[in-house]
């Protein structure tokens, strides 16, 4: 194996670039001389390089039908093209103010960290797991999100005069319900129309919220977390009952030979 694929295969120093990428970027937020930003920017254009070449080696080494068959391999690979329009400004001294907003792009050589969740004991089966509760949730957070949406339509209708501010259009008075589902400062929103009308709409509408926060904030989302943590920890279940029933079967072995 040549030196350069030991290097570039090599997991440990692709991480290393990686921490040195995510410091350098860090920095460049500060206000900083323009000598030491000069150096910072090169050396994040350099990393950005060298993660280009290493994405290279990796799809000539493996092969592209291999590489690709690595949902990591892919996932890597998006990130680091991503990262390429860096390169205009350093390259070709790029001003255009248009093209301004492709710098952002380079941020996205930090999400390279996600790449070694791979690393992590039982990832797969974690990813197994939250893929199974996805499946498992879905039909429940679809009619969570109908039952939000109806609400919010209706909402608008009632407050959308006495607070434009959460209930303006159905856009907006999504998000205000949302955010009462969430149970974060629920109560923020009928006292504010409760002090814009009248002393029996605002008793009226404390009701209507309350409802609207135990049927969809305590009840909705209780009950979708409840399935999504049902479905991920089932594999483990499984597996338990497995084991439960191979013990009760060699346990039926002794007995009857005793």
């Amino acid at each position: 194996m040549k030196i350069t694929e030991k290097i570039f295969l090599n997991d440990k120093v692709i991480l290393g670039l990686i921490i040195v990428n995510s410091v350098v970027i860090f920095l460049q937020g500060f206000q900083l001389i323009p000598f030491v930003r000069s150096i910072l920017m090169q050396a994040d254009n350099i990393i950005t390089m060298i993660f280009l070449l290493e994405l290279v080696i990796k799809v000539k080494t493996y092969g592209l039908k291999k590489f690709i068959k690595s949902n990591w391999n892919i996932f890597d690979a998006v990130l680091i093209l991503l990262a390429i329009p860096s390169l205009y400004f350093w390259f070709f001294n790029g001003s255009s103010s248009q093209l301004d907003y492709l710098l952002v792009l380079r941020i996205s050589r930090i999400f390279k960290f996600f790449r070694f969740i791979r690393f992590f004991p039982d990832i797969n089966r974690l990813i197994a797991g939250i893929q199974r509760a996805l499946k498992a949730s879905v039909i429940v957070l679809l009619g969570f999100l109908v039952y939000n949406f109806v609400i919010s339509v209706l909402s608008c209708f009632f407050y959308k005069n006495i607070a434009p501010e959460y209930f303006a259009n159905p856009l907006i008075s999504f998000y205000s319900i949302f955010k009462i589902f969430t149970v974060e400062g629920w109560y923020e929103i009928p006292d504010q129309i409760s002090k814009n009308s009248s002393e029996a709409v605002g008793i009226l509408t404390k009701i209507y919220f309350v409802l609207i926060l135990l049927t969809g904030g305590i009840f909705g989302l209780s009950l979708v977390n409840s399935i999504f943590v049902d479905a991920m920890v089932s594999d483990n279940n499984d597996e338990l009952e497995n084991k439960i029933e191979s013990l009760e079967k060699k346990i039926d072995k002794l007995i009857e030979n005793n």
